[in-house]
């Protein structure tokens, strides 16, 4: 138990670290290319072709080799920029992960697990570079997203190819929109019963493993009442669903 309580601890302090991606210079690259495939290959309920896009691998590995060779300079990209940059870098380098080990019944089954919630190596593997810098997932949804932006929502945003996770939008975050897909994202998934049964007070465990987040700036059911279609009860007392990691395809 103590070796567990170890590993845990060491890996929450790799992901607690801060990034050195970044860049110097360098333009917001345009996710045209990256849109016109998830609007061929998911569908509005975010379930992935993953073998339309293996057929359609060259164009997206053009889409990662432009995000991979123009990342962001945070003195110049503005807020929107920078986050739509990063959401459709975790995305798309999802899919690029799943199809180069397709099939497989779990993003979990790619690499060793260490059999412990949101701890596993699949996640830590770095399998990308950003700015001639090797790269994670992990890397970008932790000392990143969660690290530099204060932006809860974009635990909606952000896809990990699993039944349970919020569904993929099939339509890539630009900054212009950026607001409104957040939005949009939020509350789709608070309302959808299948991730959280807000009758019966079970909500998905991604409020659990990332309430810090949604807490900054007030409670966790107030975050959820934001944008509920029928609000809980400030006083009930939740529990949290079981996660099911089967590939969203």
């Amino acid at each position: 138990m103590k070796s567990v309580i170890l590993i845990v601890f060491f890996l929450f302090n790799i992901s607690c670290g801060h990034s050195q991606l970044g860049g110097e210079n360098t333009e917001p690259p345009s996710h045209d290319l990256f849109d016109a495939l998830l609007q061929q290959h998911v569908d509005e309920e975010g379930m992935v072709d993953y073998k339309g896009f293996i057929r359609d691998e060259e164009n997206l590995d053009k889409y990662l080799r432009l995000l991979s060779e123009r990342p962001p300079d945070r003195s110049l990209w503005s807020e929107e920029e920078q986050l739509a940059y990063w959401i459709n870098a975790y995305n798309a380098f999802t899919i690029k992960l799943v199809i180069d080990h397709y099939p497989v019944e779990s993003i979990k089954d790619i690499g060793p697990s260490l059999k412990i919630p949101l701890v596993n190596t699949v996640w830590h593997l770095e399998f990308f570079e950003i700015g001639g810098k090797p790269s994670s997932l992990d890397e970008i949804e932790h000392k990143i997203l969660r690290k530099e932006f204060e932006e809860p929502r974009i635990h909606f945003a952000i896809n990990c190819a699993s039944v349970s996770c919020p569904k993929l939008l099939n339509r890539a975050f630009t900054a212009d929109k950026l607001e409104v897909q957040l939005k949009k994202v939020t509350k789709e998934f608070i309302n959808d019963p299948n991730q959280n049964d807000l009758e019966r007070n079970e909500i998905s465990s991604i409020f659990s493993w990332f309430k810090e987040d949604f807490t900054r700036n007030g409670s966790l059911i107030a975050f959820i009442n934001r944008y509920a279609n029928s609000p809980l009860d400030p006083n009930t007392k939740i529990s949290f669903k079981d996660y099911d990691w089967s590939l969203n395809e």
